[in-house]
């Protein structure tokens, strides 16, 4: 008999977790507990060294809520395991110090957040980062000289929506003995698993699109289970682990997230192209416009082209500024992925602390507006962007 077929990743999203709770709740309840009971000494060992799994200690993480979480997150990114943390920049700091000891090379554009982390903090522990633009991947090789170092990159990229191949970076990282961690924040696993393409770990600011409606702060590192345990030793001792009522409003949330990414994906496009059509507007950054330098490759390694795009206004800085200002249904406020839509300048928020020449050197233009597209008609947000562009 020939096995069943793989549940959809809508299914995943709802019943991945496949516990239940033993009072006939569709959903588990909250364990807003510290710490577990066992009948005896011989039962908690048992947790203890692994023998099976249990509940023993929420700053581990081994708490059924957290552990649920992982698991359905696990499903959705088909990895063998995940960690769920306090936030994106947790999950991505556990890895660095996990994986990146011997050095961090990050190719392309990355969240200024992270940035900062690998050019300022990483370098005071003795992690060795380097850093190579899109236009620079044939520097890859000479930059990875021995076995134990990590490759980071996102794609779509923040803010400039750069693709990148995963499977042809991973087989180069793999040939000189690197690993390959993807930040998969921008396109959810709705339109892109990294794992299935070659890399050795994923991550997202579960904050984003994972949380989707901006009441919720967290991150989840994903990849092989032995991969990832030296980073579980990282989140443990640091404190990093997500908090179980946190974890319960992801998991509510996750139960969601494959039609809002859709409808996500749906409203970007028509925007994407309303925009390229504007007089005001100099350039879209969107992969789903068939003239975007990653069209191509996008089609091939994604299956959705996300809810993010940026626009390059006519004119400086301050004419972009006033466009973002003029906006009504976009909010000014940094972050993305959430139900409303969002509006930011780069050059003021996620990428204010690079400098104008750096900023430059990464095409992130002073008049580029980052837009993220939330669950509004699609036609109301293009009105609104008109009247702000007039």
């Amino acid at each position: 008999m020939s096995d069943p077929k793989p549940a959809g990743l809508a299914t995943r999203a709802i019943h991945g977790h496949g516990l239940r709770d033993a009072h006939g709740s569709p959903h588990l309840p909250i364990y807003n507990t510290t710490t577990f009971a066992f009948a005896s000494t011989a039962d908690l060992l048992e947790v203890v060294d692994g023998r099976r799994p249990g509940s023993l200690y929420t700053r581990y993480g081994m708490n059924p809520g957290i552990v649920a979480l992982e698991e359905t997150l696990a499903g959705l990114e088909e990895a063998e395991a995940a960690w769920a943390f306090c936030s994106g920049m947790a999950a991505e700091s556990a890895l660095f110090l996990a994986h990146g000891r011997r050095g961090v090379v990050c190719v392309g554009d990355a969240y200024g957040g992270t940035l900062e982390l690998l050019a300022s903090q990483l370098p005071l522990l003795g992690i060795p980062t380097r850093f190579i633009l899109g236009s620079e991947l044939d520097r890859l090789e000479s930059l990875l000289d021995g076995e134990g170092q990590l490759v980071f990159l996102e794609t779509p990229t923040n803010p400039t929506l750069e693709i990148f191949d995963i499977a042809g970076i991973a087989a180069r990282a793999h040939a000189r003995g690197a690993r390959l961690a993807v930040d998969n924040t921008f396109a959810s696993p709705v339109n892109q698993r990294p794992l299935t393409l070659g890399a050795d770990f994923v991550m997202h600011s579960a904050t984003k699109y994972l949380g989707g409606h901006s009441d919720l702060t967290a991150g989840v590192l994903l990849g092989r289970r032995e991969d990832l345990q030296p980073v579980w030793a990282w989140r443990k001792n640091l404190g990093t682990a997500i908090a179980p009522e946190v974890a319960a409003l992801l998991a509510r949330s996750l139960r969601t997230l494959v039609v809002r990414v859709r409808q996500h994906n749906a409203s970007a496009q028509a925007i994407a192209e309303a925009m390229r059509a504007h007089p005001a507007i100099a350039r879209v950054h969107y992969p789903g416009l068939p003239e975007a330098p990653g069209h191509a490759l996008a089609c091939r390694q994604m299956h959705g082209f996300g809810g993010m795009l940026s626009i390059e206004v006519r004119g400086d800085g301050a004419a972009a500024t006033r466009v973002a200002d003029r906006l009504r249904l976009f909010t000014l406020a940094p972050s993305l992925g959430g139900v409303e839509s969002l509006v930011t300048q780069p050059c003021t928020t996620t990428h204010h602390g690079l400098s104008a020449d750096e900023r430059a050197r990464r095409g992130i233009a002073d008049s580029l507006l980052r837009l993220s597209v939330g669950l509004e008609d699609a036609n109301d947000l293009i009105a609104d962007l008109t009247q702000a562009l007039r």
